[in-house]
Formats: C-alpha cells, structure tokens, sequence
C-alpha cells in the first residue's frame, strides 16, 4: 500500500466533506433568510429554528475546515518505528485478516478505499487509538468495546 495514495484519499474524502457541509450551510442559510420563513404569530418559531440551523451548518463548515488543516499539519511521508499520529499501520488480526489504519489527529471513523483496500482513520481518543499509540512493528494491541474484544498484531507502520 502507498502512503501517499491514502493520504490523497483520505484528503479527497474531507474535501467531499467540507462541499457537502459547504452546501447544506448555504442551503439553511437561504431558508433562515427566505420571506416565508418569517414569523405570522408569536407561537411560529420556524425563522428562529432556520437560523438554528443555519448556525449548526455553519459549524460543521469550520470543523471541516479544521480537520483538513490538521490533517494537513500532521502526514509525514516517512516511515517512522513506532504508531503516532500521521502513521500508515498495518495489522493482522487473530483470524489472519489484514487490516489497515491511518492515524489522523481528527476524523475518526472515516473509511477510504485504496487498491481494494478499506483504511480505517482511528485517533488517540478511540480504544484502538489509545492501544496502537507508540506501538512498534510485532507489538499486539487489545482493546474492548462493550463486551466485544479486539485483538491486532502490527506488521507495519508506513
């Protein structure tokens, strides 16, 4: 797998994000704007709920905005010798499945597809970030979640 590949996907899919958040804060901001949205009684509140809205969308266009300047901030195209953030890992569960993860400073949970692969973005304040971090290549990680245990061998870190 190509660091660079991932880290291009990866970026691809914040800037989806970002449009996606970009358009839907402009879309609330002409209904909270719009004439019909103006009250006709006192009980009618959906001028101040549009503006609610409006603002929340908003919101997400700055948290975008900050995900892709952390992301950017924080891939390094050289291979380290332990997990941190900016690392490509590769592990191998207990049932010889590979797994791929990204460690990002934000965004986990988003998933990119690169050569048929699925990459997981995980940070620091997930479990398998908390077990991964400062791990080196042959370290195990185990995590739960719920009643549900996890259990990855690193192979690689890009």
């Amino acid at each position: 797998m190509n660091k660079a590949h991932v880290i291009e996907h990866i970026r691809f899919a914040l800037e989806a994000k970002l449009a996606e958040a970009k358009q839907a804060a402009d879309s609330a901001r002409i209904d909270a704007t719009h004439e019909q949205s103006a009250a006709e009684t006192q009980y009618d509140s959906l001028s101040i709920e549009s503006g609610y809205l409006a603002q929340g969308q908003s919101e997400r266009v700055n948290e975008a905005h900050r995900s892709i300047t952390l992301f950017e901030q924080s891939y390094d195209l050289q291979n380290a010798d332990k997990v941190t953030v900016g690392s490509l890992i590769k592990a191998i569960d207990l049932d010889d499945e590979t797994h791929w993860f990204y460690f990002a400073p934000s965004e986990g949970g988003l998933k990119v597809t690169v050569q048929k692969q699925t990459v997981l973005v995980i940070t620091q304040s997930a479990p398998i970030g908390q077990v991964m971090f400062s791990k080196m290549i042959g370290d195990e990680c185990e995590y739960q979640v719920g009643s549900q245990t996890y259990s990855f061998e690193i192979l690689d870190i890009l």
